[in-house]
């Protein structure tokens, strides 16, 4: 029997940066090859949040 199966997105991962970060970039440094996707830059809005279009990991500006 062959079944299909519905691929799951995981949790949304929050990632905590500082001014020091900028320009914020994902994937950052922690992904592995096998996972990644292509870089792109992420502009914080005026809350100080980005989220990657690709992964859907969430930056949040500390501070």
């Amino acid at each position: 029997m062959n079944e299909k199966t519905e691929a799951k997105p995981g949790p949304l991962q929050r990632v905590s940066v500082t001014r020091a970060d900028l320009p914020v970039h994902c994937p950052g440094g922690d992904m592995t090859l096998w996972n990644t996707h292509p870089r792109v830059y992420l502009p914080l809005d005026e809350e100080g949040e980005a989220t990657c279009p690709y992964c859907g990991t969430v930056y949040v500006l500390a501070g």
